[in-house]
């Protein structure tokens, strides 16, 4: 079975940790130990969040004053090469050592005149109190946005239209490689008046691109893993109750909040719509009950309107 996982940004940091390497890379070790558990029998993708790696360079980048920060399209390649380098070592580390690796920059296009450039809404970077965040916000030009308690900076968020690299990704999975790509949802790209290809400053959902992703390589399933269970109705009230199975037309009228579950939801239901086969959105600890089809949030065309657990 060819599977894509789309890696939350739990699994690369917990809420409140300190942005260390020894945090990221603990954190990791324990995702791919989950992910080993699916590996035999399997094809395997592996695509991931970023946005607090590239907030975190570019807050030190802006420490340098002697020349421009560099833009978001330029620190997403960099934690793309970083993140899945930690990806393949631990990986590797319970894995037979035949299984081979390989992680690909990712370039996704995006559309210039996407609405989303006019309205910021994708967090990046660590969070901040309210006083903190106005005052950088003042100082770099940033948007910011309330983020639970605190605030984060909100970047450009449009759609993934094409992934560039998707013909060397097909081609490591035949050969047997287990591929990490997509890293952040893709170095955010256009095409400008000339026809040249070039970076943007955005960053694209990473669940949206898996959902691309998944498509585009005929997967047979495409497993969202977040750091809870599935998706909830009533979330946050005694009455919240797991979602089991839902058909895509019944799961996009609830109104998921845009800024955790909402994305998930919406990538779930696109790759069910466009391929007629299984999203679910879970527990990485479950990922292997999940492939079972024992455990998450199951979205389908076969689901018969919304089954709670």
């Amino acid at each position: 079975m060819r599977i894509v996982i789309a890696l939350g940004g739990n699994a690369l940091l917990r809420r409140g940790e300190p942005l260390s390497a020894e945090n990221q890379r603990e954190n990791i070790r324990r995702a791919c130990a989950q992910i080993a558990q699916i590996a035999p029998g399997n094809q395997l993708v592996v695509a991931h969040g970023n946005g607090p790696q590239v907030g975190l360079l570019a807050l030190q980048g802006a420490a340098y004053k002697d020349v421009p920060s560099y833009p978001l399209d330029v620190l997403g390649a960099e934690t793309e090469g970083m993140i899945g380098y930690i990806i393949e070592q631990e990986l590797g580390n319970v894995l037979p050592f035949e299984v081979p690796f390989a992680t690909l920059l990712t370039q996704v296009e995006v559309d210039p005149q996407d609405p989303a450039f006019q309205a910021p809404s994708k967090p990046i970077g660590p969070v901040y109190g309210r006083e903190e965040a106005q005052r950088l916000a003042e100082q770099r030009g940033w948007s910011i946005a309330p983020d639970g308690d605190h605030f984060r900076r909100v970047v450009p968020s449009p759609r993934p239209k094409r992934i560039f690299e998707i013909r060397p990704i097909s081609w490591l999975l035949e050969k047997g490689s287990v591929v990490i790509c997509a890293g952040g949802g893709g170095i955010p790209t256009v095409y400008d008046q000339h026809g040249r290809l070039q970076g943007v400053e955005a960053v694209i959902d990473k669940d949206l691109c898996s959902a691309l992703l998944a498509e585009q390589l005929a997967a047979d399933l495409l497993v969202i893993a977040t750091d809870v269970d599935g998706a909830y109705l009533d979330w946050g009230t005694p009455q919240q109750r797991r979602i089991a199975e839902a058909h895509p037309d019944r799961l996009q009228g609830l109104g998921f909040a845009a800024g955790s579950m909402g994305p998930k939801i919406e990538a779930a239901c696109q790759f069910a719509r466009n391929t007629g086969k299984v999203a679910v959105i879970g527990s990485l600890e479950q990922i292997e009950a999940i492939v079972r089809g024992a455990a998450g949030t199951r979205v389908s065309l076969a689901a018969a309107g919304l089954c709670q657990a």
